[in-house]
Order: structure tokens, then C-alpha cells, then sequence
């Protein structure tokens, strides 16, 4: 047994040379239970001084729970709300680091020691005891290497979910064009609010803490991963589907059309209301509205003041019937996704608990 603070260090080094070429990481860069950063900026119009070099990891502190903890592949700057980790040269294998932070056990011990109701944070002083197994140099290279061969394959599922996607897009803007463009659609034009309305307050919503890994109902809430969670109660679960989930901070859409129960952070439950609308078409339109990414804040108020264009029904519900053949092969991903995911955490809860 061993204490985080034995192999890993906090580095606290500020930058001191001019950051105009510096890659920027805030906390909207790190995509939860991602192990790679993937997203950064390059704008150095910020306060950043905090110095992160090539194979620190990048935890984020603030609301632990997001479960935001992802491996640098070069130096930068990053956020005060983001705690720069570094591995102890001779203690561990720096390429196991970033499992060790991924750990479910590592996550839910840096909510327990979490202070602040409206913001938790975690600070390094609490974050160096934690306390877990660490099999010897050898073994960490070789679970290190395991674990990073099924982060490859993982990587590899994305990129043809993401595809997908593109395709669902390409389809679109060849049916009904840019809506969001400069020219404006011949297609009849509503207020936002003339065709959607926030149902939120009749979701019931589930706290973080009381979320099951498995169970009878669905959690949806703000997240990347489509199901959040399980409960087995059913007082309150939501009915009127199909329903479309909008992620306030995360800006992320789910097309739910299965009873549920809300997340209990950031999430719209928004619902049509004109029956000549289809939902799996209305929720590829609202991906298309240029809505501003501005980090962990809100951004319904943003989307709600975009206009909504409606072309016939029969046009709507071929663009659907497409989604849904295209869907047939997304499932069969998300499905052999989650299998690898849940691999890997059994591989790392055995292995690192």
C-alpha cells in the first residue's frame, strides 16, 4: 500500500516567459473520464500562470465529481482550479499515473474530501494520502501497457462514433442547408419558445451520490455518456416521450425516447409543443445553433434565443428514418464501447484499489 503523495507530486511552477505560444487547458477543456487532453486553446488573453509540462496529469479539482482528470502531451498553462500532478521519477511508472487518477476509487475519495457547497473543491493536502495498491515497476509496466492498448482501441471506437455523426450532419445540410447561415431558409420560421418549452421541473431528479451502477430506471443527465446511471425506484419517473435532454453547462443533446429520471446538475428536460414536429429531426437542428461555449456556466439562455425553422413533416420524418439506420450502426459501437470501459475499470479497481 501506498499514498499518492509517495509516487506523485503537485508541481506549482509558474510560467515566466511571454505565454503568447503556449497552449491554454481550463476545466471546459477536460472531457470527464477522458484519459487524454484532447481540447485546449490557444489564446493567451487569461490570468493563467500555472506551468504543466509533457506527462503531467491534469486534474480537475473543482467538482470532483465531473470526474475531469486527463494526461498533458506537452507543456503549457493551465486553470488555479486544475491541480498539476506529476509522477516521482523511480516510484512509479509515469505511464500509469493517468489510471491511478482515473480510478473510480480515486474519484469518489477526492469528492469525500471535497469542502464548498455552491463550488467543491479538493486540495493536494488531502489528495497526496490517498492510499491504494501499487504492484511493483515491472507489473505497472505491464498493466500500464494493457491499459494503454484498450485506450487506443477506445480512441479508435470514438473516431468512427464521431463519424457517424458527420454523417448524420452531411445528410442533414443536404436536405434543408445551413439554417444557421446567411442566408435565411425558405422554411417557415417560429420563436424558440413558439415550439419548444422547458419541461424540467416535471423530471424528477436523482442526486450524484444516489446514482447506481446498475438498476431498472435511467439516469440521464448532462454528461458524454448517454445513460449516467440506475435506480431502482420508479416514484417519479418520467413518462411523456419522446423527450430531448440539453446539458447547460456541458452544451451536450440526448434524444431520449425510454422513461427516465433527470440528473440533478444542469440538465433541460425540453419538450415540442406543436405535433407537427419530430424530435430526432428538431434535435439535429438545435445542434447547428452556433451556441458559445462559455465553460462551465450556463448556455440554455443562449440556444433559446435562436429562431426555429420547420421544413414539411414528410421531410422531417425522412431525415429520421435515415438517423435511425445510422443509429443501428452507433449502437453497436456504443455497445462494444462500454464493454472496453468496463474492462478497464475492472482491470484498474483489481489492479490500483
Amino acid at each position: 500500500m501506498v499514498k499518492l503523495g509517495e509516487v506523485a507530486k503537485e508541481r506549482r511552477e509558474n510560467i515566466k516567459i511571454d505565454k503568447a505560444n503556449m497552449p491554454i487547458v481550463g476545466l471546459e477543456h477536460l472531457i470527464p473520464q477522458q484519459v487524454q487532453l484532447t481540447e485546449w486553446s490557444n489564446d493567451a488573453d487569461n490570468t493563467f500562470t500555472k506551468l504543466f509540462h509533457k506527462g503531467d496529469v491534469l486534474f480537475g479539482r473543482r467538482r470532483a465529481y465531473l470526474k475531469k482528470a486527463s494526461l498533458a502531451p506537452f507543456d503549457g498553462i493551465c486553470s488555479g482550479d486544475i491541480t498539476v500532478i506529476a509522477p516521482i521519477e523511480d516510484k512509479i511508472a509515469p505511464e500509469l499515473l493517468p489510471f491511478i487518477i482515473q480510478n473510480d476509487a480515486f474519484f469518489d475519495y477526492a469528492v469525500e474530501k471535497s469542502a464548498g457547497s455552491l463550488s467543491p473543491r479538493v486540495k493536494w493536502e488531502h489528495l497526496k494520502n490517498y492510499e491504494f495498491e501499487l504492484p511493483g515497476l515491472e507489473e505497472q509496466r505491464k498493466l500500464a501497457k494493457i491499459l494503454w492498448a484498450a485506450e487506443e482501441t477506445k480512441q479508435a471506437y470514438k473516431t468512427l462514433l464521431q463519424k457517424t455523426d458527420e454523417i448524420i450532419k452531411v445528410r442533414f445540410i443536404e436536405m434543408f442547408g445551413f439554417l444557421y447561415g446567411k442566408d435565411e431558409p425558405k422554411w417557415e420560421k417560429y420563436n424558440f419558445n413558439q415550439i419548444i418549452s422547458d419541461a424540467s421541473k416535471f423530471g424528477k431528479k436523482i442526486p450524484k451520490d444516489d446514482y447506481l451502477e446498475e438498476g431498472t430506471y435511467a439516469i440521464v443527465d448532462q454528461s458524454q455518456n448517454y445513460i449516467a446511471g440506475y435506480t431502482n425506484t420508479s416514484d417519479g419517473i418520467y413518462t411523456d416521450i419522446p423527450a430531448i435532454i440539453f446539458g447547460d453547462h456541458t452544451r451536450c443533446f440526448k434524444y431520449i425516447n425510454f422513461p427516465f429520471f433527470l440528473g440533478a446538475d444542469g440538465v433541460k428536460l425540453l419538450k415540442t409543443k406543436k405535433k407537427n414536429v419530430n424530435y430526432i429531426f428538431l434535435i439535429e437542428e438545435l445542434k447547428q445553433i452556433p451556441v458559445p461555449n462559455m465553460g462551465y456556466n450556463r448556455h440554455f439562455r443562449f440556444l433559446s434565443e435562436f429562431p426555429i425553422y420547420l421544413p414539411s413533416f414528410d421531410l422531417q420524418s425522412e431525415f429520421a428514418d435515415f438517423v435511425q439506420q445510422v443509429d443501428q450502426s452507433k449502437q453497436q459501437l456504443l455497445t462494444s464501447l462500454d464493454s472496453l470501459n468496463a474492462t478497464m475499470r475492472a482491470l484498474s479497481n483489481e489492479n490500483l484499489k
